[in-house]
């Protein structure tokens, strides 16, 4: 059985799991989120935490037991404080700025990029050289920020580009005559 399995996911106050037959449903101050149940994993809930096990003891049934706890733990703390990534951007005019559901990017291109942000996730400009994505699926919100980062990613010789706040990029010495 994984190790990540053994340990229950407990429900902080506000929080609330609701286990169906095929799915479950964390709902908490931020909003809610579901995830359908693999039949390989049985899921109980008890003393206010979750607690994961394998229904049977084939080898899909332990890597689903650890990749499910994982997955509801993300749940779990997304419906209750949130995620977020944040991004800078490096480069001479490089700019972003938030209008509503449209984060509007000036990349060094010959036209603006405009990237509609899907349902659910929010962004933020605390300068024009900063953006802030937020919201409760932790896989929604790195999906949105490798999506943003991917319209001009970091390159080697100047690191000019739209980079996470924590990336390293190793900047490559010129061509020498």
């Amino acid at each position: 059985m994984s190790r990540i399995a053994k340990y229950p996911v407990k429900l902080p106050s506000g929080v609330e799991a609701t286990l169906a037959a095929h799915a479950i449903t964390v709902k908490g101050p931020l909003g809610t989120l579901s995830q359908s149940l693999d039949g390989h994993v049985k899921v109980d809930l008890a003393d206010g935490a979750l607690h994961f096990a394998v229904a049977n003891e084939s080898r899909e049934a332990k890597a689903m037991s650890g990749t499910l706890r994982a997955l509801v733990a993300n749940m779990v703390h997304g419906v209750s404080k949130g995620f977020e990534k944040k991004l800078s951007l490096v480069g001479v005019g490089y700019k972003a700025a938030a209008q509503g559901k449209v984060l509007n990017l000036s990349l060094g291109f010959s036209h603006p990029v405009d990237y509609a942000l899907p349902e659910g996730i929010k962004a933020e400009t605390p300068s024009p050289t900063e953006i802030v994505i937020k919201g409760i699926d932790r896989q929604r919100v790195g999906q949105v920020a490798a999506e943003v980062r991917a319209f001009r990613p970091p390159e080697p010789y100047k690191g000019k580009g739209v980079r996470y706040v924590d990336e390293v990029v190793i900047i490559k010495e010129t061509k020498k005559k």
